[in-house]
């Protein structure tokens, strides 16, 4: 594919992205950004019952053409080709670049990347919770805020300071 092929369907979803939408219950929303351009993205993660394969993936956002192409690229990769959470973290941010066509997206690796970098951190997020989840460690916070009961640096506050 020349350069010109891959600037046309960067465009193409720019004008026309593919899911672009809030998913309603959603198991995570996760904002991400680049601060050096003002790119925005939101993802939202739903997961199915077993824990390890995505069940819809979204996004939202405002920037520039390459930032908003690769999320609708990027989300309907994943969608078509099933991906698992572990695709997620195993994907290579080399791989949004190829997949966008390494001319087209050179001087902006940032703004390519930005959706998959995003995801990651999406998923690392349902993982941490999962983890919280099965540990207790919520119900734990919930019942030392209910008894007054504080825990780690904020016990060795004097309540006097």
């Amino acid at each position: 594919m020349d350069r010109q092929e891959q600037i046309e369907i960067l465009l193409d979803h720019y004008e026309h992205p593919h899911h672009r939408h809030a998913l309603e219950d959603a198991d995570v929303t996760m904002p991400g950004g680049n601060p050096g351009c003002g790119d925005v993205i939101t993802i939202y993660l739903d997961v199915a019952e077993d824990n390890e394969n995505i069940q819809a993936v979204s996004f939202e956002g405002e920037g520039c053409t390459i930032s908003q192409a690769a999320a609708s690229i990027l989300m309907e990769l994943i969608e078509d080709d099933k991906w698992t959470l572990d695709d997620v973290v195993n994907s290579d941010y080399n791989t949004m670049i190829e997949l966008l066509g390494k001319e087209a997206v050179q001087m902006r690796p940032r703004c390519a990347t930005l959706a998959l970098g995003t995801l990651k951190a999406a998923v690392k997020k349902y993982r941490r919770d999962k983890l919280r989840e099965a540990a207790g460690i919520d119900d734990v916070d919930e019942q030392n805020e209910k008894y007054g009961i504080v825990t780690g640096e904020a016990a060795l506050d004097s309540p006097d300071d």
